[in-house]
């Protein structure tokens, strides 16, 4: 019928593509949420607000890894 095809276990390149478009969206989204509470919310300095930002964005990125990995 049709030029689709789909496997049936959801491997292949278009879920790998899709599992760390997640993962970069999960540490993005960490990061920036901590940036900004850190710098505007706590009123940290800049250096300090990015280095929070580096540690929970790692820590995202490592949790939707392994969630995707599942």
């Amino acid at each position: 019928m049709g030029g689709v095809q789909v496997q049936a276990n959801g491997t292949g390149r278009g879920a790998a593509m899709k599992a760390w478009r997640t993962i970069a969206l999960h540490t993005a989204v960490a990061a920036g949420f901590m940036f900004l509470l850190q710098r505007y919310g706590l009123s940290a300095t800049l250096e300090s607000s990015l280095l929070w930002a580096i540690v929970f964005g790692g820590c995202a990125a490592g949790l939707a890894y392994s969630q995707a990995n599942r």
